[in-house]
């Protein structure tokens, strides 16, 4: 999707045309990026919740076989209702042919028709509010678990490592929620359309470039390699 956004963007208005197959495509891509990045970071939180709340079974609970069906059943759920948010799409005729998106999404696709679109926003509203519902309710009662069982354990080094394990992880997921929901609700508000297209854009760029940043803050050998490296700058002599 951001590759043909970016050429879009460099093109006059008059030649950013898409076939509908294409449209489709790139639909059912960036939703299912939009539900995995729910269904993946919920698994990661069970992670988190094991290796803090129950270290000394943590390799009995998350053998490989364990992964496997964590990282299917993730990927497998998104597949299948991203499939039927899209079929019952498709399904529709069309008698429009104008994308008013940056991009093509399902909202976009089921505009193009003059039928009912009850099903289709039914289907979708619920979808969206048990994807949500599912995704905020695991975090909630994750972290929850695991600040009682950091507030009990008075081993201040191990709160400290739990702290930084789940900071990243959570600080990924807050950002990945609140740019997901502000397109979400400005989608209610016609007359904000252009900051929902630029806020669907950031939705799709910003968590995702700031994953790395997130996470490799964590790692000793980054840290250490940026402390040398902008000391190696402070020493560099000027002319």
């Amino acid at each position: 999707m951001v590759p043909r956004l970016l050429i879009d963007i460099l093109r006059p208005p008059s030649e950013r045309l898409i076939s509908y197959p294409e449209c489709v495509v790139q639909a059912f891509t960036t939703h299912m990026f939009g539900t995995t990045a729910h269904t993946v970071l919920m698994i990661m939180a069970f992670d988190r919740y094991v290796a803090i709340c129950n270290p000394l079974r943590y390799a009995a609970i998350m053998t490989n076989k364990m992964v496997v069906k964590l990282t299917v059943s993730a990927w497998g759920v998104a597949l299948v209702t991203v499939g039927i948010l899209l079929g019952l799409t498709v399904r529709l005729n069309r008698c429009r042919t104008l994308i008013t998106n940056p991009f093509c999404d399902n909202a976009s696709l089921f505009k193009l028709s003059c039928e009912s679109v009850f099903i289709n926003n039914v289907y979708g509203l619920t979808f969206t509010v048990v994807l949500f519902t599912a995704s905020i309710g695991s975090m909630v009662i994750t972290y929850s678990k695991i600040t009682v069982v950091c507030l009990m354990n008075k081993n201040k080094s191990l709160n400290s490592k739990a702290l930084k394990t789940c900071s990243t992880h959570l600080s990924v997921y807050l950002i990945m929620l609140l740019s997901g929901m502000l397109v979400i609700v400005l989608h209610r508000f016609p007359q904000y359309s252009d900051y929902r297209k630029l806020a669907a854009i950031l939705f799709h760029i910003i968590p995702g470039s700031l994953n790395p940043i997130i996470y490799g803050v964590q790692s000793k050998e980054i840290r250490k390699f940026l402390s040398q490296l902008f000391q190696h700058k402070k020493v560099l002599p000027s002319f």
